[in-house]
C-alpha cells in the first residue's frame, strides 16, 4: 500500500470511529438512567471500555507485528490525548467550568487509580526484565489492580465518604425521565455490541495503516503512536464527551474520559501478552517514559481542577483545561524533536 493511501484510509477510518462515538452517547445514557448505575460508573466503566476497543486492537496489532514503541505509545499517548479532549468539552460547556458543574466523588477516585496505575508502570520499566510463559507478570497485576479499583469505586458510589458542595451551577446525576418510557434493554445492548464490533474492526485497520505511514513517511514510531493512531482511535471519547455535555450530561462525559483513561492502561497488558519477543513495558525507550510523564502531568492538572473547582475561569473554561493543552503542546513538540 502506498503512502497516500494509507493517509487516505487512515482518515476515513477515523471518521467512521469518530461516528459510532456519536451513536454511543444516547444509548450510554439511557443505560446509566434503566440500569441504576448513574452516568458515572456506566461513562467510567462500560462506556469507557467500549469506546477504548480500537485503541486495544491497534495496540496489540502493532505489539504482535513487532512494533512495541507504536504499541505503547498509543496506549498511553491515547490518555494523554483524552486528557485534553475534556478541555475541549468544558470550552463546548459555555454556562460554566465542566470540571465544576460536573462535581463527582466517583470521578475523583477514577483520577486517583489512573495515576497509581501509571506509576506502577514506571515501576515496572525500571525494574529487571521478567517474563513467565512470554508474560511479564506486572500485566496480570495490572488487570487486577484495575478490577480492585473499579470495585472499590462502586462501592464508594454506594456509601461516599465525601460529597462536593452544590453551587447554582452544580449538575446533578440524576435519571432522566424522557430516558424510561419506550426504551428496551435487550435492543441497547444489541446496539452497543454491533457498535463495538465496528469500532472494533476501525481500529484493526487503525493499526495497519498507522504502521505503513509510519516506515514510509520517517515519523518516529513514537510520535506516530503518541499523537495519530493514539487521536484516531480516542476520536469516540471526544465525540461522546462533546455530545455527553450538549445533551447535559456532563457526568457522563467527565467519567467517560478518566474511566476510558484508566481503562486504557490495560492496553499495555494485552500488548505485552501479543508481543512475542519480550516484555513490552522493556521494549520502551526514553520517549514512552517522558509520554507516561506527561501523562501524570496532564491527570494531575485534570484532578487538581477537579478538586479546585472554579466556577467560571476566563471565557467560562477553567484554568486546568487551558493549562492542559499548553501542558500537551509543549509536550508533543518535544517529542517530536527528541
Amino acid at each position: 500500500m502506498s503512502l497516500w493511501l494509507a493517509i487516505v484510509i487512515f482518515i476515513g477510518l477515523a471518521a467512521v470511529i469518530g461516528y459510532a462515538g456519536t451513536m454511543l452517547t444516547k444509548a450510554a445514557d439511557q443505560l446509566a438512567d434503566l440500569t441504576g448505575f448513574g452516568e458515572a460508573l456506566v461513562g467510567g466503566i462500560l462506556l469507557g471500555a467500549i469506546t477504548s476497543i480500537s485503541g486495544i486492537i491497534t495496540s496489540v496489532t502493532a505489539a504482535y507485528e513487532g512494533q512495541p514503541e507504536l504499541a505503547f505509545s498509543n496506549a498511553v499517548g491515547g490518555i494523554a490525548a483524552q486528557t485534553v479532549f475534556l478541555a475541549i468539552a468544558d470550552i463546548a460547556y459555555t454556562r460554566a467550568n465542566l470540571e465544576h458543574a460536573s462535581a463527582s466523588f466517583t470521578n475523583l477516585l477514577q483520577g486517583v487509580l489512573l495515576i497509581g496505575m501509571l506509576g506502577f508502570v514506571i515501576l515496572v520499566m525500571a525494574s529487571e526484565s521478567l517474563t513467565v510463559f512470554g508474560i511479564h507478570p506486572a500485566s496480570l497485576i495490572l488487570i487486577l489492580i484495575y478490577v480492585f479499583g473499579t470495585r472499590l469505586i462502586s462501592k464508594a458510589k454506594e456509601h461516599p465518604m465525601w460529597e462536593p458542595q452544590d453551587t447554582s451551577e452544580t449538575v446533578e446525576d440524576v435519571p432522566d425521565e424522557n430516558n424510561q418510557p419506550n426504551v428496551n434493554l435487550k435492543l441497547l445492548i444489541v446496539r452497543f455490541t454491533v457498535l463495538a464490533g465496528v469500532v472494533g474492526v476501525a481500529g484493526y485497520y487503525i493499526a495497519q495503516t498507522g504502521i505503513i505511514i509510519t516506515e514510509n513517511s520517517g515519523v518516529s514510531a513514537s510520535f506516530m503512536g503518541a499523537l495519530f493512531t493514539s487521536v484516531a482511535t480516542s476520536l469516540p471519547e471526544l465525540v461522546v464527551s462533546v455530545s455527553a455535555v450538549r445533551q447535559g450530561a456532563l457526568t457522563l462525559a467527565v467519567s467517560n474520559i478518566i474511566g476510558g483513561n484508566t481503562f486504557d492502561i490495560l492496553f499495555l497488558a494485552f500488548a505485552d501478552m501479543a508481543y512475542q519477543e519480550d516484555s513490552i513495558y522493556h521494549a520502551a525507550t526514553n520517549s514512552q517514559l517522558f509520554i507516561i510523564s506527561l501523562t501524570i502531568l496532564l491527570s494531575s492538572v485534570l484532578l487538581l481542577g477537579l478538586l479546585h473547582r472554579q466556577k467560571y475561569g476566563f471565557g467560562k473554561v477553567g484554568w486546568e483545561s487551558i493549562l492542559s493543552i499548553l501542558i500537551f503542546v509543549i509536550g508533543y513538540f518535544l517529542l517530536y524533536n527528541m
